[in-house]
C-alpha cells in the first residue's frame, strides 16, 4: 500500500479549552474581513521610527505568485519611506502548515522577521481541524520562543472549491480552525477574499477564465471581474488586487488596535500536542549506504534550483540503497523532492509491515519539494526507521494521465532516484 505524500491526518489530544469536534465538524466562524485582536504594535512602532524592518511571508503558491506579497511590500515601502523594509519570501507552492511548521525556523525565523504573514488556508483546505491546530500553533510558539518581539498576522485566501461557506457568510473550515489559534493568542487575521466572495455571490466575478485583451472582450465582460485562470491562483491584475485592497482596508484597524509594544508571552497552549518542538535535522545524522551522493549546488542543476530550501541535498538511485536512523518522538518525515526520474521507496517503521511510498505523482513533469511521511501520532518512545530504494518504478504514464500529463521524453522518466534533504522530527534523534 502507498504512503500518502502529504502528512497523515492525526487526531490529537486537546488541552484547554476542550473542544467537542471531529475531524470534519467544527463550528464555522462568522465571515469578517478583519479581526484586529492585539494588533501588530511592534511592527508599526519600528515602521514609524524609520528602522530596518523585515517582513516574512510564509505560505503556498498564492503567496509565491507576483501578487499580494510583492504588492503589500511595495505598499509598506511607499507608506513608510524612511524605514528600510525588505521581505523574507518563504512561499512554497503546494505546501501547507504541516510542512510550514517544520521549515519556519530555517526559512523565516533565522532571517529575523519583525512581522510574519502566514497564509495556508487554501493548502490546508483538506486537513483536519486538529492537524491545523497542531501545526499553526506550532508555528506561533516556535516564533515567539525564538523571536518574542515578532508580530504575526494570519491571512486567508480562497478558491472556488472552498467558497461555499463564504457565500453563506461563514469562513471555510480551514480558516475557521485557524481563527481558534488566532483568538487564543490575540493574533490579527485578514480574510483577503471577503470582497471576492461578495462579487461572486452577486454574479460579478468569474472564478476561472482568461483576462480580456481586446476592447470587444472587455465590453463583453462588462462589470465582471475574472478572478483567475484556474479558480485557485488569482491574476495579479485582478484577484491579487482584491487581496491587496483587503489588506489596505484592514491595516488601519489593526494598527489602532495594538498600541502596547513588547514581548509576546507564551501562554498555556491551545493544543497539548502542538508542534512547537518540530525541527529539521541534517541528513548526516542518519546512516546512509554508500550509494548516496551529496549534490553540489554549484554544479548540479537540481541541487542549485532548491538550494534556498534544501541546502544539503542527496541523491541515490540504485535499488537496495538504504537510509536508517532512530528517534524518540511522535512524528518523523523526510524533506525531499518528487520528480520525473524519481521512483519509490520501501519504508519500515519499527516492526511494522514494510510499506511502499511513491516518489511520483500526477504533477511530476518537473522536480518540486515534498515530504515523505514515516509516521505520525506515534507513542513518544524510541522508534527505528529504514528506507530502502525499491527496484520497481511506479506506473508513471498512468499516474501522469490523472492530470492529463504525458511522458514527453522516456529518458527523463526512466530512473528510480530519490532526493532526500533533511529529516523532519517532532522529537530527538537517538544514536
Amino acid at each position: 500500500m502507498n504512503i500518502a505524500r502529504l502528512f497523515t491526518l492525526s487526531l490529537l489530544a486537546l488541552a484547554l479549552p476542550l473542544l467537542a469536534v471531529t475531524a470534519d465538524d467544527i463550528p464555522l466562524a462568522k465571515a469578517v474581513e478583519c479581526s484586529p485582536r492585539a494588533g501588530l504594535p511592534n511592527f508599526f512602532a519600528k515602521l514609524q521610527a524609520g528602522k530596518e524592518v523585515h517582513i516574512g511571508y510564509l505560505g503556498g503558491s498564492i503567496t509565491a505568485q507576483p501578487g499580494w506579497r510583492p504588492k503589500t511590500l511595495a505598499m509598506f515601502q511607499k507608506a513608510w519611506p524612511a524605514a528600510k523594509i525588505s521581505e523574507i519570501n518563504a512561499a512554497i507552492g503546494g505546501t501547507g502548515s504541516d510542512l510550514g511548521v517544520f521549515r519556519v525556523k530555517q526559512d523565516v525565523l533565522d532571517h529575523k522577521p519583525d512581522l510574519m504573514f502566514v497564509e495556508f488556508a487554501v493548502n490546508d483546505g483538506g486537513a483536519s481541524p486538529q492537524q491545523i491546530y497542531t501545526c499553526m500553533e506550532g508555528i506561533v510558539r516556535q516564533t515567539w520562543k525564538m523571536l518574542p518581539d515578532c508580530d504575526i498576522c494570519f491571512v486567508y485566501t480562497l478558491t472556488e472549491a472552498l467558497s461555499k461557506p463564504m457565500l453563506e457568510g461563514q469562513f471555510q473550515r480551514s480558516a475557521s480552525a485557524m481563527e481558534k489559534i488566532a483568538d487564543h493568542y490575540g493574533i490579527p487575521s485578514i480574510h483577503m477574499a471577503m470582497e471576492v466572495a461578495k462579487l461572486a455571490k452577486a454574479g460579478k466575478l468569474l472564478w476561472k477564465g482568461e483576462l480580456p485583451k481586446t476592447e470587444e472582450q472587455k465590453k463583453a465582460l462588462g462589470d465582471k471581474v475574472v478572478f483567475s485562470k484556474d479558480s485557485v491562483h488569482p491574476f495579479p491584475e485582478t484577484g491579487h488586487e482584491l487581496y491587496l485592497a483587503a489588506i489596505q482596508r484592514s491595516l488601519p484597524t489593526i494598527q489602532a488596535a495594538g498600541t502596547k509594544t513588547g514581548r509576546h508571552a507564551l501562554i498555556p497552549p491551545f493544543v497539548a500536542d502542538n508542534y512547537e518542538n518540530a525541527k529539521m535535522v541534517p541528513l548526516t545524522e542518519a546512516t546512509m549506504s554508500a550509494g548516496f551522493t551529496a549534490l553540489d549546488a554549484k554544479t548540479d542543476s537540481i541541487a542549485k534550483g532548491f538550494a534556498n530550501r534544501l541546502p544539503h541535498l542527496y541523491r541515490a538511485n540504485k535499488p537496495g540503497e538504504t537510509l536508517t536512523f532512530k528517534f524518540k518522538g511522535t512524528r518523523a518525515s523526510i524533506y525531499d523532492l518528487v520528480g520525473p526520474n524519481c521512483g519509490q521507496v520501501i519504508v519500515t517503521l519499527d516492526h511494522e509491515k514494510p510499506r511502499t511510498a511513491a516518489l511520483f505523482d500526477p504533477y511530476c513533469t518537473y522536480h518540486r519539494l515534498a515530504s515523505l511521511v514515516i509516521g505520525s501520532n506515534l507513542p513518544n518512545t524510541v522508534h527505528s526507521v529504514k528506507i530502502e530504494i525499491s527496484p520497481e518504478q511506479p506506473d508513471k504514464a498512468k499516474i501522469l494521465a490523472i492530470n492529463k500529463n504525458k511522458i514527453d521524453d522516456p529518458k527523463r522518466f526512466d530512473d528510480t532516484a530519490w532526493y532526500p534533504g533533511a529529516i523532519m522530527l517532532v522529537g530527538e534523534m537517538v544514536k
